[in-house]
């Protein structure tokens, strides 16, 4: 069953099951079935949607907002993001420079049906864009109605930092990070975590489910299934392909008993195990098939033991991918610095 919770130290509440849709909408998924996945996530109680200004250009954001059409605003939060190069990617299409964010946001709105989103995202850290200015936008956005909450994404713990310390001079709240986050893949916990616990954000996962490789799908020396993440040229396959080794599979294949001793699915589990974890309010989970939204659900009621938590850990001991640069892939830097102005 779904459950509603506080947003980092704010009093906005979202359901731990984020809908989003992520190379799903206007990409992989006809516009048809992307609805019927939305209105299964409706009906499933999931209130909390998650998009953004760069998937598929814009199409994602449209597609998003036709599906939500005729529900109640108040009943649902919304989540978008700012950063990637869009539109025509000329020189001012892209980063968190007051230009683009004050362009994007309006853009954003218009695509999704909407006079204001309820969490305006940073989908990554501009290193060549002084922080106050970007906070400053933000700033302004929340002032002018079309924000209530600021969030970002994929941030050091350094920057998360600077984020919370600008924004409380300039009187809005920044409430959540989206981190990538599975089994598999956990830089975020030795420092993201708990700067984010200190700052009042807390995290809503993407990817928890390792791009689906968690779910038992891949399997060694078999093709790759048709139509999975893994054959789209679109950009799934190249997402996907740090999960695809022997080492990792096996693994997977290894959590098949704990799965089962559970009475779930190894998909469920690994939902399971991420809300779970420490500091994550919610999970975002994507679906091209109605069907899979009511699979997710069930992951919501399921309490792994520890014992169980500890067995996980073991048999995942050697494969877990503790490589941060996959994760801040700020342009032009992996790993960026600070600049303030």
């Amino acid at each position: 069953m779904v459950d509603y919770v506080f947003l980092g130290d704010s009093g906005l509440k979202v359901s731990n099951l984020i809908f989003g849709n992520w190379l799903t909408h206007g990409s992989q998924v006809e516009e048809e079935a992307a609805t019927a996945s939305v209105h299964a996530a409706l009906d499933a109680g999931i209130t909390t949607f998650d998009t953004a200004d760069v998937y598929a250009n814009g199409v994602a954001e449209e597609v998003l907002g036709r599906a939500l059409a005729g529900v109640d605003r108040g009943d649902l939060e919304i989540l978008t993001k700012v950063y990637w190069p869009t539109g025509k990617k000329r020189h001012n299409d892209s980063g968190l420079s007051r230009k683009h964010i004050m362009q994007s946001i309006d853009r954003s709105l218009k695509r999704l049906g909407t006079d204001y989103v309820d969490v305006y995202q940073a989908h990554r850290y501009d290193v060549e864009t002084p922080i106050e200015e970007t906070m400053q936008a933000f700033a302004d956005v929340v002032r002018a109605g079309k924000a209530l909450y600021i969030g970002v994404s994929e941030w050091t713990a350094e920057q998360i930092k600077y984020a919370h310390d600008f924004s409380k001079e300039l009187g809005f709240q920044v409430v959540s990070n989206q981190p990538q986050y599975n089994m598999l893949y956990r830089v975020i916990e030795p420092e993201v975590v708990p700067m984010s616990e200190r700052c009042g954000l807390s995290q809503i996962v993407f990817s928890p489910m390792a791009q689906g490789v968690l779910s038992g799908k891949y399997e060694i020396g078999k093709p790759l299934p048709a139509g999975s993440r893994a054959t789209d040229e679109k950009g799934g396959a190249r997402t996907i392909q740090r999960y695809l080794s022997d080492e990792i599979l096996q693994a997977v294949a290894d959590l098949k008993p704990i799965a089962d001793e559970l009475g779930i699915t190894r998909a469920q589990l690994a939902l399971t195990w991420v809300l779970q974890n420490d500091n994550v309010a919610a999970a975002i989970i994507g679906a091209s098939r109605p069907e899979q939204v009511d699979e997710n659900v069930k992951a919501a009621d399921v309490v792994i033991p520890a014992e169980l938590m500890a067995r996980i850990d073991d048999v995942l001991f050697d494969v877990i991918i503790d490589d941060p640069s996959l994760t801040w892939e700020n342009a032009p830097h992996e790993r960026p610095e600070i600049r303030l102005g």
